[in-house]
């Protein structure tokens, strides 16, 4: 495994600010945003990280799956879109982030009407989507990543929040076409986590690491914070993962207001620092 930069850890850095960063820096992959990609170009980007000879280890993201309504099919619409760019970019993965419960937006307040609660009603939204983009994402050699979120993401962000129920949604499709994400952040408390990883296997599609930081911020969104900063045991993770099978690029992947508003380049210096100090130690 090597390291990887996610372009949301340096948010200030466009695309080729990105590319150009990894290739100063010695890093051999990236992870692309959609929103980043799109501001560059798609034609662009593919250009850029070609001629730099960097793998895109991840694009992120797919999914949100449970719009409610008309919103079902226009998100279906989305994620296929996703999916070609990610065939376009040649990532090793499309993240899916798949949704909260119908009608909650991320970090807004509940509106006054149009909320679902049938928590088991929006993951079988999930799975009804996955018999739809699945096959897609097959036919154009993009594998889906489905990614647990942190139980305290449920209602607005992710309706999985185990490894074990990404899992269980794979197992219908063929490795190729659908996996999961092992992120540190979100699966680092689950009493199962080494049995999961285990399960998963060759499904595994990306390792993310950051760490989780106590106390969490107001905006628990940016409670990702960098590896060695927080409360994660990050070296039984990795090794797990590694004996799972995993051969592909660690993602240090941080949303945080103070590493976002430092030097880019310091703040990558930093990563690859606490990467070998931190994420693959060895006792």
């Amino acid at each position: 495994m090597s390291l990887s930069l996610n372009q949301r850890t340096t948010k200030r850095w466009s695309v080729a600010e990105a590319v150009e960063g990894c290739v100063r820096h010695g890093l051999e992959a990236v992870g692309l945003w959609r929103e980043e990609v799109a501001e560059q170009g798609l034609a662009e980007s593919v250009k850029l990280v070609r001629e730099a000879g960097l793998r895109v280890s991840s694009l992120c993201r797919g999914g949100f799956l449970t719009a409610p309504g008309d919103g079902a099919g226009r998100a279906l619409d989305d994620n296929r879109r996703a999916i070609d760019e990610a065939a376009e970019l040649g990532a090793a993965c499309l993240v899916m982030v798949v949704g909260g419960l119908p009608g909650v937006k991320p970090g807004e307040p509940l509106p006054d009407a149009g909320v679902s609660r049938d928590l088991a009603g929006a993951r079988g939204q999930v799975a009804e989507a996955l018999e739809v983009l699945a096959p897609y994402a097959g036919e154009r050699g993009v594998k889906l990543a489905l990614e647990p979120l942190h139980p305290m993401y449920c209602a607005d962000r992710a309706v999985l929040s185990t490894l074990a129920q990404a899992v269980d949604l794979c197992l219908p499709y063929p490795e190729e076409q659908v996996g999961v994400v092992v992120d540190t952040f979100h699966v680092w408390w689950d009493p199962r986590v080494f049995e999961e990883i285990a399960r998963a296997g060759r499904r595994i599609a990306s390792y993310q690491v950051c760490d989780f930081l106590q106390p969490l911020p107001a905006d628990v969104l940016l409670g990702r914070g960098m590896m060695g900063d927080g409360v994660i045991d990050f070296p039984p993770i990795t090794r797990a993962v590694a004996e799972a099978g995993y051969t592909g690029d660690v993602e240090v992947e941080i949303f945080n207001a103070d590493v976002w508003a430092a030097d880019p380049d310091e703040v990558v210096a930093t990563m690859k620092r606490r990467y070998a100090q931190v994420v693959t130690a060895t006792p």
